[in-house]
């Protein structure tokens, strides 16, 4: 149960970021403004009224105002400019006073692998 509930969260969660919720919106708005026109109008005029953008619904422009209020709420945040303090043109660099070196370690497969073990003899019957 919570695994197809979880499945059902992701799923509205990439609807809502894609946008794909107005779209489906704008589906349903214009179906209702196709069926109504032909209530009154020819096929061809319905058409012509329901998408050709002279005569939009009130939920035509909701969706609108909706998708542009998202868009605009979209790139109100500003980035930051970094800032790092000035370098010094003449940089120094000093060794330290106490300097080894490390002997070298033998990091080769064969000297940390060890031989496989001798399979069993198999049987005639595999």
């Amino acid at each position: 149960m919570f695994g197809r509930l979880g499945k059902m969260f992701v799923i509205l969660a990439l609807i809502a970021s894609t946008g794909a919720h107005w779209a489906a919106l704008q589906s349903v708005a214009w179906t209702t403004m196709l069926a109504d026109n032909l209530r009154t109008h020819s096929l061809s005029e319905s058409v012509t009224r329901t998408f050709g953008g002279k005569y939009p619904c009130p939920l035509c422009k909701a969706i609108a105002a909706g998708e542009k209020s998202e868009k605009q709420n979209e790139f109100t945040t500003q980035m930051q400019k970094l800032e790092f303090p000035p370098a010094n043109e003449n940089p120094v660099l000093i060794a330290p006073s106490d300097f080894r070196m490390l002997p070298m370690l033998n990091f080769f497969a064969e000297s940390l692998a060890q031989k496989p073990l001798t399979p069993p003899p198999r049987g005639f019957s595999v």
